[in-house]
């Protein structure tokens, strides 16, 4: 399991508000008075150093766990309608030093009050993003001080701060509040600012490293300060005069690296980090510090033939492999927990995680830097960000007050996030591309931020007047689609395998059954499965996606009516796995084709925020579903499938090398067990970076029962096996009506035959486990699985999981491989990764549950 970034040491000068006391203003009769030290705050509460008003509410026991059933719909939303306050008390020791406010990450604007004095109003601090560097020398003195915010209701349609568009549905509160650190800073005369390197790789050869600071005078007299320290270990040092209330940027003398330590994504190289230490001194003394972190690395993306964006990292083509990324629906941070979600990502085979909005605070960057997982953050579709260009879309229209605060956001994000090489690029417009003021305001925001990466006009088939098209596309589906679908590149409104596709899935995404018995009621979960067209609380506010009937046609067309709950939920988590798979393989098998390639594929989501039945690779608890393995599974550095639209069987080499020596294997059953067709290739070979080749081709077979399974392996010179990959099919194909497709799914006309697999035998697995707890304080549990059967049938889609005394899950958990298939006689030999602590105290077992195996429980 992944540990959570070891920040930089906080500097004594430079200290976050731990926490504070809010309420609501409705009980608040005299806004000076709340600032003022002494204020009686009883009856107050407390919560963290960030928080939104109802999460803060929740942590107090008001109101019952939102992640359950509708508890968060029954929350009035009346007392969300007001402003809230959130107080603190502050300590100064010396104030003759200069005593500072500095905070971004307000929902959405808000009052600030320091001692009885208000130094800052609503329509200044306004907006989700810009950061407020706010000097109180004057109003604080030695001793408890005391600040405070009035906080307003936060309306994404009409303030530039985040909603939840589609994904959820929305807190009672709108995410009002604090979101992010308020960090008191105290300096002498002289503030050091904005440092930051920027970084020129003309090759992997050599580096060029350029830093630069703001430093601004904020006393009221000319000084002379110096500015020195250490760039990646090389010492700089530079002097510079100020007039009183001077602001100036000092750029150092650019330094040369040779050989430098270069910065990858996972999976491509290590991820090497650098300091850069400055201090900013007056007569001798320090009057500021700043300590942070950069990597050294390259990032172009230009438009290739075809008009797609590519991108090209420290010089070497890379396929964007990703999800989208959501927060905490209530905008919680725990960076243990991001660094677990960001663990999955890479043991998902994916490199990327595109933010749509929500970005997250700094250390979420941190985390994605020391992990090598690529992040495309960008602003959000669907309410005031796109409003003034989304025609009638939700969103008001832009005033005049949004463009300097729109710049403001894009300023402060550039600098946040320019010295973080896992910054992939920026996207300035999602659903739509900003017109040619909006863009201008970004774009000169990001030219004074020195912006390293790619500047993205939008994630859709949008153009802006300056930076032209976007090279990605946006054409869905967001609903069912069959797994065929992923291979079309006949029809260019659609989202098959071509160009950039930046938000694309079928949709639903049952979880478990663990999963969804503590986020449904019975009640719930009995019209889950009998009614998928009733309205479901925990897919989406949307209309368009209120319920599952797309997803509910499908699973009974294809695999049969479902014959009670659980029958459901193991359907659909068959369902999810084929079409999540076939969703990635076509897109990498795509990747190097001379005509249109596939570039980037970010599937929509990679998790949600909230208890969901949609859009997500795994759950709010870390749990993985039959979509989690199938991404797992089609993401193999080296990797045998099966092509839906050529019926042949391919070898993708995701790895830097090539692969020579390969033999490559198809046999098809029928679901009695019988083989009805076998073939191998030897001595293949794919080079890497991404290649494929074609390694076997399926003509025509008789005597294939409607419902008939393929399984595909692959080995080495050794014989060793590298891949291996089992698929349930057809002889009665999907049919797609591509003339009536709507922006949000293809309707299908026809569906495959599925329902043999009902048919398959009861079969027998032997399990044993064994966990060795290490010293690092994970735990690591081995399973060996058996199909000891003496007949012909396999043990389909054995699912294992590792559970305490009470049988219910350890979760975050890494698995090798899982949902695996075996024929009788076979074995394979599985690993799960957890901490220890997340036994709770409990010996490990391991759950072993297949399609045909029934449920059985080892000791582990």
């Amino acid at each position: 399991m992944a540990a959570a970034a070891q920040s930089r040491q906080t500097q004594p000068d430079q200290q976050p508000i731990p926490g504070y006391l809010i309420q609501s203003s409705a009980k608040v009769p005299d806004d000076a008075a709340v600032s003022k030290p002494g204020f009686d705050a009883k009856g107050w509460y407390p919560v963290g150093s960030r928080s939104t008003v109802y999460a803060g509410l929740l942590a107090n026991g008001r109101y019952a766990d939102p992640f359950y059933s509708t508890n968060m719909k029954n929350v009035p939303t009346a007392d969300f309608k007001v402003p809230w306050w959130y107080r603190a008390d502050v300590k100064v020791t010396d104030p003759s030093r200069r005593t500072y406010l500095d905070f971004s990450g307000v929902l959405s604007k808000a009052d600030v009050w320091v001692n009885g004095t208000r130094i800052a109003t609503k329509d200044e601090v306004n907006g989700a993003y810009p950061r407020h560097d706010l000097d109180v020398t004057a109003q604080v003195h030695e001793g408890v001080n005391s600040v405070a915010f009035k906080v307003y209701p936060n309306d994404p349609n009409n303030d530039l701060s985040m909603g939840w568009i589609d994904w959820a549905q929305t807190p009672p509160d709108q995410n009002m509040g604090l979101v992010r650190d308020v960090v008191v800073r105290h300096s002498g005369p002289v503030a050091l600012r904005g440092a930051h390197v920027v970084t020129k790789l003309p090759s992997l050869e050599h580096a060029d490293l350029t830093a630069k600071a703001d430093v601004r005078n904020d006393s009221g007299e000319a000084v002379r300060a110096t500015v020195s320290g250490t760039v990646a270990g090389r010492p700089v040092r530079q002097e510079v005069s100020l007039a009183a209330h001077e602001k100036k940027t000092v750029t150092f003398p650019v330094i040369g690296v040779d050989r430098p330590q270069v910065w990858w994504p996972a999976g491509m190289g290590g991820q090497p980090l650098h300091d850069l230490d400055l201090t900013a001194s007056v007569d001798g003394k320090a009057s500021d510090a700043s300590d942070s972190r950069f990597g050294i690395r390259d990032v172009k993306a230009p438009l290739n033939s075809s008009g797609g964006r590519q991108y090209v990292v420290n010089g070497k083509p890379l396929m964007i492999k990703g999800g989208g990324w959501s927060p905490d629906l209530l905008l919680r941070w725990d960076a243990g927990r991001a660094a677990d979600k960001l663990a999955y990502v890479k043991n998902l085979g994916l490199n990327t995680v595109r933010l749509e909005g929500h970005i997250e605070p700094d250390e979420f960057f941190d985390l994605a830097d020391e992990m090598g997982v690529l992040t495309m953050p960008g602003w959000e579709c669907c309410d005031k960000w796109e409003g003034q260009v989304n025609d009638k879309e939700k969103g008001e229209p832009w005033t005049e007050a949004d463009y300097p605060i729109a710049k403001a956001s894009m300023t402060a994000e550039a600098e946040r996030l320019r010295d973080h090489p896992s910054v992939l690029s920026f996207h300035i417009g999602s659903d739509f591309a900003p017109d040619a003021r909006i863009e201008k305001g970004y774009l000169d925001a990001l030219a004074a931020a020195d912006w390293p990466a790619a500047v993205i006009s939008a994630a859709s088939a949008k153009a802006s007047p300056k930076l032209g098209p976007s090279g990605m596309k946006m054409n869905g589906p967001y609903d069912w689609v069959p797994p065929g679908y992923w291979y079309d590149k006949a029809h260019d409104g659609a989202g098959g395998a071509w160009s950039f596709n930046s938000e694309t899935s079928a949709g639903p995404s049952i979880p478990t059954m663990d999963t969804l018995k503590r986020m449904m009621s019975p009640a719930e979960l009995e019209t889950l499965w009998k009614n998928p067209a009733a309205p479901q609380y925990h897919r989406s506010e949307s209309d368009t996606f209120a319920n599952l009937k797309l997803f509910g046609d499908a699973l009974t067309g294809r695999y049969g009516k479902p014959s009670g709950l659980d029958d459901f939920v193991r359907k659909a988590q068959l369902a999810q796995y084929e079409n999540v798979r076939a969703e990635f393989e076509s897109h990498a098998r795509n990747f190097t084709d001379a005509k249109n390639p596939s570039t980037g594929l970010i599937y929509w989501m990679l998790n949600s925020g909230w208890t969901s039945l949609h859009w997500q690779l795994f759950d709010a608890y870390l749990d993985q579903n039959g979509a989690y393995y199938g991404a797992k599974k089609a993401n193999e550095p080296l990797h045998i499938q099966y092509s839906y639209d050529t019926k042949s069987v391919e070898v993708v080499n995701s790895t830097a090398k090539k692969a020579s020596g390969l033999t490559a294997s198809v046999e098809l059953f029928n679901v009695d067990g019988t083989k009805k067709f076998s073939q191998t290739k030897r001595d293949l070979s794919v080079s890497g970076a991404g290649a494929h080749t074609k390694a076997l081709g399926i003509g025509p077979v008789s005597g294939l029962s409607p419902t008939y399974l393929a399984k595909l392996v692959l080995t080495d010179q050794a014989g060793k096996e590298v891949s291996r990959n089992v698929y349930w099919l057809s002889t009665k194909e999907d049919k797609l009506d591509w003339k009536n497709s709507d922006w949000y799914y293809t309707p299908t006309t026809s569906y495959a035959d599925l329902s043999g697999l009902a048919d398959l035998a009861q079969v027998k697995v032997s399990s044993t486990a064994d966990s060795v707890a290490r010293p690092d304080g994970t735990t690591v549990t081995t399973v060996k699985l058996t199909n000891t059967s003496r007949g012909k049938v396999p043990a389909f889609m054995v699912d294992t999981h590792v559970v305490g005394t009470s049988g219910t899950p350890v979760l975050p958990v890494t698995w090798s491989d899982n949902q695996v298939s075996l024929w009788p006689g076979e074995s394979v030999t599985l690993t799960a990764t957890y901490r220890t602590a997340d036994l709770h105290g409990s010996a490990p077992s391991v759950r072993v549950a297949g399609w045909n195996t029934g449920t059985q429980t080892v000791r582990a």
